[in-house]
């Protein structure tokens, strides 16, 4: 071979240079640097691009439309250039849009749960953006679902008339005549609850437009408790106030900022649980359901680093709790009558390394969901035996989900099993019997074969010997020699772990010859609640090197090199990548930065802002330490910033956005701009008309993905021969059609 000689390699490398740099050569905006000084525990930064938050940001929450003028025209002139950059990409951006639509089923519906005498469903309309939620009565001698459909609400109908729309609980009354729901049009997550009479169709009470969307029947159904969010955007109040009254109850207060209020019924329905907790530790109060206007009772008042959750059986209660030193959990109980602290008795024993992250109660079962080895499994116990047993699985890598229904008295368990490779399956489970039958076989329009995928686990080596599980996606026919491209994703905060589930939107990158990969980094539980603990505060770093362990291990494996990864995360994944392309910016070929938490620093140095004292007990608080400062400072992505090559970078944001403030990407955006020293793509999208999640109808937030995975297949150089084939496409039909 010649060295002129083009592999497919070359070409693309080639192709890809010639894409890239027709969006280099285009001129990026020049964001404004006005110094402003902080003085902080005896250390001094400076923050040039500080003037973006707007002095009046709580009102621009709630009323976009009030953002100083000038900031308005920095986020509008970095739309127009990311729209600039991005447009040789729009027919591949519209292919892969149509791709994932057409792995939806449109008029999609969920398998029915019964309630008594209706079983309560939701469903899509074919073309249709959001939800609506309906019910049909039940056979009371077959159980089997007879008669007409009753629309509940129609979430198409709901949006009409707003740009956003975002439905938070959802509930029918116990007599299942009324059905509450909370709506959010603006994407700052004030939810307005409203009561609708299902005989007459009529709206008989709207509760509030203040709340975080969290409420709860009590069994009259005429109370609701619902929880108040504050001007800070803190849910700080829990009311109890009649349908159709104008008057509310204050039943609770939470005066400790860090603490987030929330309100639900126990398993049985024998009590209202008012929650007041934080990451690390909660206390729960419970309200008689049957007598709402009952005082409510404590359970076991806050202690730090203890939690607990509670399900009930006839006689007794049931805690999840990690008290005394039980790191991944036991489960213990006591009398129903007298059910605190000092009468609890254990049940299941602390296992270390055994996770049992969830509980649910039946009348005769209790149901836990374990996790061991970044593996879920299903453990179900039958009261009066004692016996338990596990629900199994095969494949290598798998995600598990559990429902309890409405119905406490029952030996059915409701359970979602799914794999990368597996579309999602709903089986009923019969816990006497042992037989499960599906339900629902999640279906794929466009067409699926689970055997065109190999779905692989391996356990990446990290900087100081511990062992990241690692999950795998790729087509058979990917190349596993260090040729192909690969895409990470990661989160590793807050103790969430992300599953290894099935997402019809990767496929489209995993189709065109990217690997897929999930690391399940510390910061999470995949490994148990260890794992978290050794992934947060003055341990966080851990997390981000995990994550680049883990990249350069999956190089190590033969699935990509170096310099050929896309990094992905959204809100505290965005703080993920953002750290970790800091950490080793050469591994990197792009960053996708989702709503990212990067300017961590002064986030947790703002105790104004909706989350940072909730915050605290997982990055640390800055104000009052200064270990936690300089702990911060080590690895926040806007203060690590320096003159250095980067990656291509795409993060995004929402104007509306309470959890990740739209300041925090573009801060960053324009001081990662400003000091690389290469000419890489620097974009920022940020969505004027939505919050946290983006774009709130199930279409319009494809078109999102589509971009981001549009950009992620511009860097690594598999956007240009489609690109170039789709503009010859249009070309023939342009010219077949005469114009």
């Amino acid at each position: 071979m010649t060295d002129s000689a083009e592999t497919p390699a070359n070409t693309a490398q080639a192709t890809t240079e010639t894409l890239l740099t027709t969006a280099q050569i285009l001129t990026a905006p020049e964001i404004e640097q006005r110094p402003h000084e902080i003085e902080q525990l005896g250390f001094t930064r400076t923050d040039e691009y500080f003037w973006i938050k707007d002095e009046n940001w709580q009102q621009v929450m709630r009323e976009p439309e009030v953002l100083q003028q000038d900031i308005r025209d920095v986020l509008d002139a970095e739309n127009a250039y990311l729209d600039t950059v991005m447009a040789p990409t729009e027919a591949l951006q519209e292919t892969i849009f149509q791709e994932i639509r057409g792995r939806i089923k449109e008029d999609d519906s969920s398998v029915p749960s019964r309630d008594g005498e209706f079983a309560y469903f939701s469903r899509f309309r074919e073309g249709g953006q959001y939800p609506i939620f309906s019910r049909r009565p039940v056979d009371p001698e077959t159980g089997e679902v007879v008669g007409e459909e009753q629309i509940l609400i129609d979430g198409d109908a709901e949006a009409a008339d707003f740009d956003y729309l975002d439905f938070g609980s959802i509930q029918h009354s116990p007599d299942h005549r009324y059905v509450a729901y909370a709506v959010d049009t603006r994407g700052s997550e004030y939810y307005e609850i409203r009561v609708k009479d299902l005989e007459t169709g009529a709206i008989v009470s709207t509760l509030t437009e203040e709340s975080t969307g969290d409420f709860v029947w009590a069994n009259d159904s005429s109370t609701l408790f619902w929880v108040w969010r504050d001007d800070n955007g803190r849910s700080r109040r829990i009311y109890r106030q009649v349908s159709g009254e104008t008057g509310s109850d204050l039943i609770y207060e939470e005066e400790d900022p860090g603490f987030f209020l929330s309100v639900g019924a126990s398993d049985g329905r024998g009590y209202i649980v008012l929650r007041s907790g934080g990451h690390t530790s909660n206390e729960l109060r419970l309200v008689d359901a049957d007598n709402p206007t009952s005082d409510p009772i404590l359970i076991a008042a806050r202690e730090d680093n203890m939690e607990y959750e509670l399900t009930e059986a006839d006689d007794r209660l049931y805690f999840l709790t990690n008290a005394d030193g039980a790191v991944d959990f036991k489960i213990m109980s006591a009398p129903r009558d007298n059910p605190s602290r000092e009468n609890w008795e254990e049940v299941v024993p602390h296992r270390p390394g055994v996770l049992i992250n969830a509980v649910l109660g039946f009348k005769d079962w209790q149901v836990r969901m374990e996790r061991e080895n970044a593996l879920p499994r299903i453990v179900v116990t039958h009261y009066a035996s004692g016996e338990s047993y596990d629900i199994a699985f095969d494949e290598e890598a798998y995600s598990l989900g559990v429902s309890a229904g409405y119905e406490y008295d029952t030996d059915n368990l409701r359970f979602t099993y799914e794999s990368p490779s597996t579309p999602d399956e709903t089986y009923d489970f019969d816990m006497a019997s042992r037989d499960r039958i599906l339900r629902k076989r999640r279906e794929v329009p466009s067409g699926h074969d689970a055997n065109d995928y190999v779905v692989r686990r391996i356990m990446a080596p990290g900087h100081d010997g511990v062992e990241i599980p690692v999950t795998i996606l790729h087509h058979v026919d990917t190349p596993i020699d260090g040729s192909a491209p690969l895409m990470l994703y990661g989160y590793g905060s807050y103790g969430s772990t992300i599953p290894a589930s099935f997402s019809v939107s990767r496929l489209s990158v995993v189709d065109r010859g990217m690997v897929f990969a999930i690391a399940h980094i510390r910061g999470g539980m995949a490994r148990g609640y260890q794992w978290y603990l050794d992934g947060k505060l003055d341990k966080k770093i851990n997390t981000f090197h995990d994550f680049v362990s883990a990249g350069n291990a999956l190089v190590d494996e033969g699935y990509t090199t170096r310099g050929n990864i896309v990094s992905y995360g959204g809100s505290a994944g965005g703080l993920l990548v953002g750290a970790a392309m800091n950490l080793d910016p050469e591994l990197f070929a792009g960053v996708i930065a989702a709503v990212p938490f990067v300017d961590v620093l002064n986030t947790m140095s703002d105790a104004e802002l909706p989350l940072t004292p909730p915050e605290w007990p997982e990055w640390g608080n800055p104000i009052e330490s200064e270990a936690d400062y300089q702990t911060i400072l080590e690895y926040s992505p806007y203060d690590q910033l320096d003159s250095h090559t980067y990656p291509h970078v795409l993060a995004t944001g929402g104007l509306t956005d309470p959890r990740v403030t739209y300041w925090e990407p573009t801060k960053f955006v324009a001081r990662l701009r400003d000091r690389r020293t290469d000419d890489g793509l620097t974009l920022l999208k940020m969505n004027m008309g939505a919050g946290h999640g983006g774009a709130s109808g199930r279409f319009d937030s494809l078109r999102e993905v589509a971009m981001n995975y549009a950009f992620a297949l511009m860097v690594v150089g598999l956007a240009d021969a489609e690109v170039a084939e789709l503009a010859e496409t249009e070309d023939t039909i342009s010219e077949d059609s005469g114009h």
